[in-house]
């Protein structure tokens, strides 16, 4: 076979033939090293999630009393819900029910006009018996930090539980503590599918951003005015 395919495939093979580890055992040991040095590099922003989550986390019957919980989005199917989506919601109105949270913040994307989590998310809580007026949105949750940050910055929550799947919770646990809401979380469980297995892929790149994030402390990507909602909501007698 002839054509620039197979020339590129000799001039790669040749590339990697030519690579070959030091000879003497001092040169060996500086590659170790330095494979060593960017493994725990990767590893660390990982390694932090979990040991600043610690025993933060819980199951629904076991989880501390706040006065909000928080929801964090994970996606439509045909305007309703995702599986996943609607465990977590399922959660939370089994803490508020529970009397473990006095209101509960749906934080989601509504990016645009035909895509709205907050609506969906408060929609799905009110048929499963949580009152409108203890359900509070927010429609500019694009990410977990932009969740973490506006529930304290705009709508002033100091402490709250958080719900989500066990392969998010603790980067959320980290984001939200990092970001001046103290925090526990229940970890909701899921079945072990794809949709599972790529969350867990992805939490290891995402715990990256989530680094960086916590020590930046980035504004949302939008802020706006203080709002209300938790306020109302917990001052709410019903």
């Amino acid at each position: 076979m002839r054509g620039p395919v197979p020339g590129l495939v000799r001039r790669i093979r040749s590339g990697v033939g030519r690579l070959r580890l030091p000879r003497t055992r001092r040169g060996q040991r500086r590659v170790f090293q330095a494979v060593v040095a960017v493994t725990v590099l990767a590893l660390a922003p990982a390694t932090w999630m979990n040991a600043t989550a610690g025993p933060r986390v819980h199951g629904v019957a076991d989880a501390p009393s706040a006065p909000v919980a928080i929801v964090f989005g994970a996606g439509l199917w045909n305007g309703a819900p995702s599986p996943y989506l609607a465990h977590r919601l399922d959660a939370a109105a089994a803490l508020y029910e529970r009397g473990t949270v006095r209101a509960v913040l749906v934080t989601g994307d509504n990016s645009r006009t035909d895509y709205d989590e907050p609506d969906a998310m408060r929609g799905y809580l009110l048929r499963h018996g949580v009152p409108g007026q203890k359900i509070v949105s927010d429609y500019a949750g694009f990410d977990t930090w932009d969740s973490c940050s506006r529930a304290h910055r705009i709508f002033g929550v100091n402490r709250a539980v958080l719900v989500s799947q066990g392969f998010h919770i603790r980067r959320a646990l980290a984001l939200c503590n990092a970001a001046g809401v103290d925090s526990d979380g229940v970890g909701v469980a899921a079945k072990h599918d794809v949709t599972w297995a790529y969350g867990g892929v992805r939490e290891i790149f995402a715990a990256g951003k989530a680094a960086a994030d916590a020590l930046l402390r980035p504004d949302p990507q939008f802020l706006g005015p203080h709002e209300k909602g938790v306020t109302e909501a917990l001052a709410d007698a019903g």
